[in-house]
C-alpha cells in the first residue's frame, strides 16, 4: 500500500499529465511545493516500486499500476466531495480540503457503500468525472466557454478549476452546473464575452473566467 506522501505524487502527477502534455520534476515540486531533491528522491522510491517511469532529464511518466494507484485516489477524492455535498449539505466551495483527508483512508468498501448510497454518481460536484472501483475513467470532451462563438447557446457541465475563491465566484454570480448560458457577445480587446443566463442579462465574463467553465452546445 502507498504512503499518504506518495499516493499524493502519483495523483498530482496524474492530474498534471491530464492538462499539460508533459511532466516535468520541477513542475511536480511547484504543485507540491516542495524542493527538487525531495521531488527525485520520492520518483526514485517510486519507480524501485513499478508505479513510475523514471529517467534522467526526461519526463515523468506513471507505469499502468502507478495509473490506476493514482485513479483510486482520484475516485475516493471525488466520492467524498460529492457525499459531503448531495447527503452532508456541504457547498462545493467547502469539499476539496475535507476530501483530501478523506481520500487516504484505506478500506475500499467504505468508498464503494459510499458510491451505493449516492446512486453511483458519475460526476462529482465540480463536474469532474469518478473513476469506478476498477479504476477506469470516462473521457470528457467539453470545450471551454472561452472556445465558444457569438450567438452560441451551451450548458454548464464541468469546471478545469475548483479553488474555493473561485467556486466562491461563481456562487455570487450564480452560477452552477447545468446553468444554460447565451452567448451574446466578445469583446475584442480582452476576449471577454456577454452572456446571458437564468435571471442575468448580459453579465459580462472575464476570459480567465470563460477559460476555467466547460461546457456542451445545446441541441438546437
Amino acid at each position: 500500500m502507498a504512503s499518504q506522501t506518495e499516493e499524493n505524487y502519483l495523483k498530482t502527477i496524474l492530474l498534471l499529465l491530464s492538462r499539460e502534455e508533459v511532466a516535468s520534476a520541477t513542475k511536480l515540486g511547484r504543485l507540491l511545493n516542495v524542493s527538487l531533491p525531495t521531488v527525485n528522491s520520492m520518483v526514485k522510491r517510486l519507480k524501485k516500486q513499478g508505479l513510475m517511469n523514471y529517467e534522467k532529464y526526461k519526463p515523468l511518466s506513471l507505469t499502468a499500476k502507478g495509473k490506476k494507484e493514482a485513479l483510486l485516489v482520484i475516485r475516493k477524492h471525488r466520492l467524498s466531495e460529492m457525499y459531503l455535498k448531495e447527503k452532508m449539505g456541504f457547498g462545493w466551495e467547502e469539499v476539496h480540503e475535507i476530501a483530501e483527508q478523506l481520500e487516504h483512508i484505506d478500506s475500499p468498501v467504505f468508498f464503494d457503500r459510499m458510491d451505493e448510497l449516492m446512486g453511483f454518481p458519475k460526476i462529482d460536484p465540480h463536474g469532474s468525472p469518478i473513476p469506478d472501483k476498477n479504476g477506469k475513467i470516462a473521457q470528457q470532451t467539453y470545450k471551454q466557454l472561452s472556445n465558444c462563438k457569438s450567438g452560441d447557446h451551451v450548458r454548464l457541465v464541468a469546471l478545469n478549476h475548483d479553488s474555493s475563491d473561485f467556486l466562491t465566484f461563481l456562487n455570487n454570480h450564480e452560477l452552477h452546473l447545468g446553468t444554460e448560458l447565451e452567448v451574446k457577445s466578445i469583446e475584442i480587446y480582452d476576449s471577454s464575452m456577454v452572456v446571458n443566463y437564468e435571471s442575468h442579462s448580459f453579465e459580462t465574463l472575464s476570459k480567465i473566467i470563460c477559460d476555467r467553465l466547460l461546457v456542451e452546445h445545446l441541441k438546437s
